[in-house]
């Protein structure tokens, strides 16, 4: 970042650096990471204009590490308007489209924006998502455990859901252990969700 901190506005890889910069402090620092990512944005959307593959990209970083620090809200309406933009720039099969759409369900799912979310995932992600990139790819993966999720914390949820959202993440969950395998993070989660929908099933049983 240093090295392309004096070069001008202007100039490309300063620009780059910054959303690498960004990238690397998110994880860890997110409120430092906030007026890195604003001021990527800014940059984009005054230089780099007539690119709006470029401008997406920062806006739906910026939008993420809203999302990271609990301003929802924020990067509800920041994710709506990335995946509106990027849908019609690319189209619905788009991977960037997809991967836009996905941070949108993921975000809706997080502020319990349920009707939506389940729609969103049901009717465009998923389906677009089998057809471009693969039933094991990650982001579908992701897709499909959320839904799962939708279907099983919706407090309006019956018991047809409660068997759907099941059959989603057992699913998920085999694919999981085989592909990235049943210690890693990302199988635990799933595997917290299945143990969650089949205590409901109990429940309602």
């Amino acid at each position: 970042w240093k090295t392309y901190l004096g070069r001008p506005a202007t100039d490309g890889f300063r620009c780059n650096a910054m959303g690498i910069l960004g990238g690397a402090l998110r994880p860890s620092r997110p409120k430092e990471a906030l007026p890195v990512y604003e001021a990527n944005l800014a940059l984009e959307r005054r230089y780099w204009s007539h690119d709006e593959n470029v401008v997406l990209t920062a806006q739906t970083n910026l939008a993420n590490c809203l999302e990271d620090l609990g301003r929802r809200d924020e990067a509800i309406v920041l994710t709506r308007k990335s995946y509106a933009r990027f849908k019609a720039l690319c189209g619905a099969l788009d991977e960037r489209t997809i991967q836009c759409g996905s941070n949108l369900a993921a975000t809706l799912v997080n502020n319990e924006v349920w009707d939506e979310a389940k729609s969103l995932m049901r009717d465009q992600l998923l389906p677009a998502a089998l057809r471009t990139l693969s039933i094991d790819h990650s982001v579908t993966l992701s897709l499909s455990c959320n839904l799962a999720v939708a279907l099983h914390r919706d407090p309006e949820r019956i018991r047809d859901d409660l068997l759907e959202a099941q059959t989603i993440i057992l699913d998920v969950v085999r694919r999981q252990r085989r592909i990235i395998g049943p210690a890693h993070p990302h199988t635990l989660n799933c595997e917290a969700v299945l143990s969650d929908v089949r205590r409901k099933l109990g429940v309602v049983a």
